[in-house]
């Protein structure tokens, strides 16, 4: 975060907070939506990069929906796979859907937090307290959405 003065303001999250390890903290639950996510990673068609992400988003419905990265020779029509998973959610319970968790998982081992593009998206269908799951440089990271997003784009249409 940066302040008028230039001197930088230090973040509410510490890094222990950013790095939870996986055993510690994620529940049964959120072990299977991650289990979920890696699964659909397999699915990714990443010719171009070779990183291969799944996502799996749990509705509060009950319903667990994946997604997997869609990549294109031409990268900016390239779909993420939190993207995905959002897209199939709608075509298949409609716009009224809410998410209730997030899990992103890659094959490669990489850090893969949702870009920006799809943490935009998600706030449209998300709970702010939904629980994001993602790896970090130094690990699992585990925050609410709206820790994620704290500042998302709104339109209040008359």
């Amino acid at each position: 975060m940066y302040n008028p003065n230039g001197d930088a303001v230090a973040s509410k999250f510490t890094i222990e907070r950013l790095s939870m390890s996986l055993t510690n903290h994620l529940d049964a639950a959120l072990e299977s939506l991650l289990g979920h996510a890696r699964e659909a990673a397999r699915n990714s068609y990443s010719p171009y990069s070779g990183f291969k992400v799944g996502a799996a988003l749990r509705l509060t419905n009950g319903a667990v929906v994946t997604g997997a990265n869609v990549e294109n020779v031409s990268y900016g029509l390239t779909i993420c796979a939190e993207r995905s998973a959002l897209v199939r959610a709608v075509a298949e319970f409609g716009p009224d859907i809410r998410i209730s968790a997030v899990a992103v998982a890659n094959l490669n081992n990489s850090p893969s937090p949702p870009c920006g593009a799809c943490r935009q998206v998600l706030a449209e269908f998300i709970l702010p307290e939904a629980a994001v799951v993602f790896p970090a440089a130094s690990g699992m990271c585990i925050l609410p959405f709206s820790e994620v997003l704290p500042l998302a784009f709104e339109m209040k249409l008359k």
